[in-house]
């Protein structure tokens, strides 16, 4: 504890004052807090656990995606059938059976993102789940290996 203690004597001057110093508190409890973020992604790692080895293949969706492409002039295509808008619906419940089919949105990387995030919001407002983006990594490009899937 601080005291404020008088100068010189004198009739007028007031009682001592007694203040808590806060100063080491808020340190404490600042480096408290520093602890527990670094600590607290270190304890929702979940528990170790040493997986067996096995020779399976991994499942293979045995249909392939719909592929919806969007063009750098906006045009639509469904595989390889443009479409309209509209008819973006209609179209893919005409390839697909049910509405688990995976669908890959490939759109031009001139077109705006904001078309490309429409296209997807009304695919996935018909009620397809499995919908995802395809981008090309860098090294693919130079190797001639196919485009990957983003969800």
């Amino acid at each position: 504890m601080a005291f404020a203690l008088r100068k010189h004597d004198s009739e007028f001057d007031a009682p001592p004052m007694s203040d808590m110093n806060v100063t080491p508190l808020v340190d404490v409890m600042l480096v408290l807090l520093i602890v527990f973020m670094v600590a607290a992604p270190l304890m929702a790692a979940g528990v170790p656990v040493d997986l067996p080895k096995t020779q399976a293949k991994p499942l293979v969706d045995q249909k392939q995606p719909i592929a919806v492409s969007i063009t750098g002039e906006g045009k639509l295509f469904v595989d390889q059938r443009e479409v309209a808008a509209d008819e973006l619906i209609l179209v893919l419940g005409e390839n697909a059976d049910s509405k688990e089919r995976r669908i890959h949105v490939r759109g031009d990387k001139t077109i705006a993102y904001g078309k490309v995030i429409e296209v997807m919001g009304l695919i996935n407002s018909a009620g397809y789940t499995k919908v995802a983006l395809v981008s090309e990594s860098a090294s693919s490009s130079a190797q001639g290996a196919p485009p990957t899937a983003t969800r």
